[in-house]
């Protein structure tokens, strides 16, 4: 008479084999292509005329140099692009943001105040709202639509809302405190 394995052989047999062939898959992946998330998010709006998201680069945007030293929010108008840079001017974050149609004049600048969530000039519920400059009785102030939505073109509008994604948003809310710096470069 033959014997048969007991179940707790069957059992640990059957799962070092999965363990080997999960092993091997994970080996093969590693080697393989890796896709990369798209950059598109949805829109205030439907309509074709919204604006694109802003994309993320391959590789971190270097802090401009004309931007002053020490802790600080760099916001480079022609780039549309912040950074949120440390006392020792390491830049520990940077993102691509949408604009308003009032941009504020070169210079510095210290966050002058902060709200929560209300709702922009354009409509849009909007979170993690820091207020830093004024241009021609416009406030401008970087925020993040609640839906994650870029905001529409302006269409005669004034607005001084710079939007960002809402992960974005909520670093720039964690590190622009009243008082902090603000540097805007061309």
């Amino acid at each position: 008479m033959r014997a048969v394995p007991a179940p707790k052989v069957w059992v640990t047999g059957l799962t070092v084999g999965a363990i080997a062939a999960v092993t091997v898959l994970a080996v093969q992946a590693d080697k393989g292509p890796h896709p990369t998330a798209a950059s598109a998010r949805p829109s205030a709006s439907p309509s074709d005329g919204a604006s694109p998201a802003p994309t993320k680069s391959a590789a971190p945007a270097v802090v401009p140099k004309d931007s002053g030293t020490g802790r600080r929010i760099v916001y480079a108008l022609g780039q549309k692009r912040v950074w949120l840079v440390d006392a020792s001017d390491a830049a520990r974050r940077t993102f691509a943001v949408w604009p308003g149609t009032v941009s504020p004049d070169i210079g510095s600048y210290a966050v002058s105040s902060r709200t929560t969530a209300t709702t922009g000039s354009d409509g849009v519920q909007i979170e993690n709202i820091v207020y830093f400059a004024a241009k021609s009785g416009i406030s401008i102030a970087f925020s993040n639509a609640v839906d994650g939505s870029s905001p529409p073109p302006a269409e005669g509008k004034q607005t001084g809302g710079v939007r960002m994604r809402a992960a974005d948003g909520a670093a720039l809310w964690a590190f622009g405190e009243t008082g902090t710096t603000v540097v805007v470069v061309q």
